[in-house]
C-alpha cells in the first residue's frame, strides 16, 4: 500500500504538533502539511491533560529557550483564546515563602523575572493577604498578575479546527509504525515526505533514533495528578505557589484556580513504570517497564540532583492527606474532607541525559535537512507553544 506523498509530515497532534502545522501552512501555503496522530483525536495525552496554566515566565534563566518563548507565548495564547471566544481565567499568582529561608528564592525569581521582561511585584505579607485573604507566607511574597489559566481541552479543539480550516490534513487513528529520512510508514502504507517534524511527545526519542538523533538521550515519564477542591468557585481568589527548588524541573505542590473558579492542588511528579501508565495496568508494555526501570535505577544510583529524596517524596503524594498537608502550608482553612477527587492523570515526557544521569531542563530540538525532532517539550511548552512553533519552523526553513 502507498500513503502517497506530502511536503511536511508532523508526527503527533499535541499542542506543539498542531501549532507547528499551522505555522508551516502559513509560511508555505503552496505545500501540503499532514499531521499523523495515533489516537482518535488531537490532544489526548499531555497537551489535553496539563494544568491549563499560562505561565508568566519568571522561573527560567534568561539564557534558556523557555525564557525566550514564555512571555511572548503567554501573550499570544491569551490573544488566541480571546479571538476564538475561549475562556481565560485571569486570576494571577502569588509565590509565597513557607519560611524566611525561602526569601533568597524569592529574590532569585525576581531577578529572573526582571531579566526576562516579566511583570512582577515584590509585596509584603499584608499586601499578599489583600490579594488573597487565606494566603500563608513568611513576611514576603511575589505577585504575578499575568499568570492565567485556560481549559486545555478547549484550546486543543480550537487548534484542531483551525488546522482543518487552514488546509492541514489531520489524520487521527493513524499511528507511525516506522520512519526514516524521507518516509513514514503507517497502517495506510508508506508516505514519502519532504520534511518530517517529530513532535511525538513520550515517543519522540524513539522516533528520533531512526534518523540518527537523540544519542545518549531517553524520555522518562513522570505522572502528574491534581486533587480537586469541593469548595465553591472563588473560594480562593488566586493561584498560590511555593518557592520551588530550582534544581528540579518541578514546581512543588500548589493551588491552581481553574477557568471555572474552582481550585485544585498538586501536581505530583511520580516516576512511571512505562510511558503511558495512566492507571495501574493501562497500556502496559513489558519492554518499556524494563527500559524505564533501568533508567530510573541509573538516576537512583547517581542521585545527581537528589533523585532518591525526590522520588520518595513524590511517591508519598499518592496519599490525599500528604498532598493536602503540603497545600495547607500555603493557605488557611484547608481540610482533607474538601479534597476527595483526583483528576485525570497527565504524563510528563521528561528527557534524560543517560551519560550524565541528569534531567534536561530546557527545550531540546535536533534535526537536519530532512527532519526536525522536538525531544524535550516539557512545561511551559503549552504556554510557549505559539512562539515555540515559530522557532521549530525557523529550524525547518534553515535546513532547506
Amino acid at each position: 500500500m502507498s500513503g502517497g506523498s506530502v511536503d511536511f509530515a508532523i508526527l503527533g497532534a499535541g499542542v506543539v504538533g498542531l501549532t507547528t502545522a499551522l505555522e508551516l501552512r502559513r509560511r508555505h501555503p503552496g505545500c501540503s502539511v499532514r499531521v499523523l496522530e495515533k489516537e482518535p483525536a488531537a490532544g489526548l495525552h499531555a497537551s489535553g491533560r496539563n494544568s491549563g496554566v499560562l505561565h508568566a515566565g519568571f522561573y527560567y534563566t534568561a539564557d534558556s529557550l523557555k525564557a525566550r518563548f514564555c512571555v511572548e507565548g503567554s501573550r499570544r495564547m491569551r490573544e488566541y483564546c480571546a479571538d476564538r471566544g475561549l475562556r481565560v481565567g485571569k486570576h494571577g499568582k502569588l509565590v509565597v515563602a513557607r519560611t524566611e529561608a525561602d526569601h533568597a528564592g524569592l529574590d532569585e525569581l525576581l531577578r529572573r523575572g526582571a531579566a526576562n521582561g516579566v511583570r512582577l511585584r515584590a509585596i509584603s505579607e499584608a499586601e499578599a493577604r489583600e490579594i488573597e485573604p487565606r494566603v500563608r507566607t513568611a513576611g514576603r511574597a511575589i505577585w504575578s498578575p499575568d499568570t492565567a489559566t485556560v481549559d486545555p481541552a478547549e484550546v486543543m479543539a480550537a487548534l484542531a479546527a483551525d488546522c482543518t480550516r487552514q488546509g492541514v490534513e489531520l489524520r487521527t487513528s493513524e499511528p507511525v509504525l516506522a520512519a526514516g529520512p524521507g518516509w513514514v510508514r503507517t497502517p495506510a502504507g508508506r508516505i514519502d515526505v519532504g520534511h518530517i517534524v517529530n513532535a511525538a511527545g513520550l515517543y519522540a526519542d524513539r522516533i528520533a533514533r531512526g534518523f540518527g538523533f537523540a544519542e545518549g538521550l531517553e524520555i522518562i515519564p513522570f505522572k502528574g495528578l491534581y486533587l480537586y477542591s469541593d469548595e465553591p468557585p472563588s473560594a480562593l481568589r488566586t493561584s498560590i505557589y511555593p518557592v520551588p527548588d530550582l534544581r528540579n524541573p518541578f514546581l512543588g505542590v500548589h493551588f491552581t484556580v481553574n477557568v471555572d473558579g474552582h481550585a485544585k492542588i498538586g501536581p505530583t511528579a511520580i516516576p512511571c513504570f512505562w510511558r503511558e501508565q495512566y492507571g495501574w495496568h493501562e497500556r502496559f508494555r513489558a519492554g518499556e517497564l524494563a527500559a524505564v526501570g533501568a533508567a530510573v535505577a541509573r538516576l537512583w544510583l547517581a542521585d545527581s540532583f537528589g533523585f532518591r529524596r525526590l522520588a520518595a517524596q513524590e511517591m508519598r503524594k499518592y496519599s490525599r492527606s500528604v498532598l493536602v498537608g503540603q497545600a495547607a502550608e500555603l493557605a488557611t482553612g484547608v481540610q482533607v474532607g474538601q479534597y476527595r477527587r483526583f483528576g485525570r492523570p497527565g504524563i510528563r515526557a521528561q528527557l534524560l541525559d543517560r551519560k550524565r544521569a541528569q534531567l534536561i531542563m530546557d527545550f531540546r530540538v535536533e534535526g537536519d535537512e530532512r527532519s526536525t525532532h522536538v525531544l524535550n517539550a516539557v512545561s511551559p511548552a503549552f504556554t510557549c507553544s505559539l512562539a515555540f512553533a515559530d522557532h521549530v519552523c525557523d529550524i525547518v526553513d534553515r535546513s532547506a
